[in-house]
């Protein structure tokens, strides 16, 4: 990308973009997915070009979906939602029909009140816990939510993990 005159940012090593005067040319690459995107349709027309000759590409049209974010255009403006990801997420965890509430968590409750009940699925609970802090990196307000809630517990849950240790040693 460098050669054909592109800057890398400093803040997003995935993400390329290329200003000529007023006219701005973005790339961003997630895993086998490129975005490009601007102000410049020639410019984004020589980029995909030098990157069909590069690389095995395919046109998909319009940005509809990437990364969780759902785009819609309109003559108003760009859209973006993560709609779909919180209803996909909501109902893998089997919490599609809860009901929403200020404090979704009761003040001071204890993770583990049996040592002897079944453990969670670790798996599904890392899975749970990216999710989450993928949606606090890009919605602000469930990362407030995220901090107030869940905070106390982590550290309530840390030091019962950690007292445990103590016990056992």
């Amino acid at each position: 990308m460098k050669n054909f005159g592109y800057i890398q940012s400093n803040a997003d090593h995935t993400l390329f973009f290329k200003r000529d005067g007023r006219r701005l040319t973005a790339l961003i690459v997630y895993v086998d997915d490129i975005v490009v995107t601007g102000n410049d349709t020639e410019e984004q027309l020589k980029l995909q070009k030098y990157l069909s000759q590069e690389f095995e590409m395919k046109n998909l049209g319009d940005l509809k979906y990437f990364l969780g974010i759902e785009v819609a255009r309109s003559t108003t403006g760009i859209f973006m939602s993560q709609r779909k990801y919180v209803l996909d997420l909501l109902t893998e965890t089997g919490m599609l029909g809860c009901k929403p509430v200020d404090t979704p968590i009761e003040m001071n409750h204890k993770l583990c009140e049996n040592m002897d009940q079944e453990p969670t699925n670790k798996e599904q609970y890392q899975r749970l816990v990216e999710r989450l802090i993928y949606l606090a990196h890009t919605r602000p307000d469930i990362a407030y939510a995220m901090l107030i809630g869940l905070a106390p517990l982590l550290i309530d849950a840390l030091l019962q993990v950690t007292s445990l240790l103590w016990e056992v040693t």
